[in-house]
């Protein structure tokens, strides 16, 4: 019986991992397909980064928010340290570089600073 209970536990952990993955997946598919077709930076934001950076903020860790100063204090006030965060991900930041193309992530880039230098509004 307890051999039973553990060969249960461990499929139904299998089996959870593998549609985990296989939601993201899709998940990530269809932001892929829909980010292919957009070209304005605020769009591409309101889609891919509002979700935890809603007007600059950080709904995960406040400290890594995109107001001038955070972005001054951690290194990010360039377009190009921006975009080689947007590209690669850090920490909780997931890597965008696969999803968005490079015109996309410069652009974006650009946006970000540029809001923050107009302090998000």
């Amino acid at each position: 019986m307890r051999k039973l209970s553990i060969f249960l536990i461990t499929l139904i952990t299998i089996i959870s991992f593998n549609l985990l993955y296989i939601s993201r997946a899709i998940a990530q598919i269809n932001l892929t397909e829909i980010n292919q077709n957009i070209n304005e930076p605020s769009k591409l934001f309101e889609i891919n980064c509002a979700g935890c950076h809603l007007n600059g903020g950080n709904i995960i860790r406040r400290g890594k928010n995109l107001k001038l100063k955070a972005l001054q204090k951690n290194g990010y006030d360039t377009p190009e340290s921006i975009a080689t965060i947007i590209t690669n991900g850090k920490n909780n930041m997931s890597a965008y570089g696969d999803r968005l193309s490079n015109q996309q992530i410069n652009d974006l880039s650009n946006y970000v600073l540029n809001q923050a230098k107009n302090n998000w509004k």
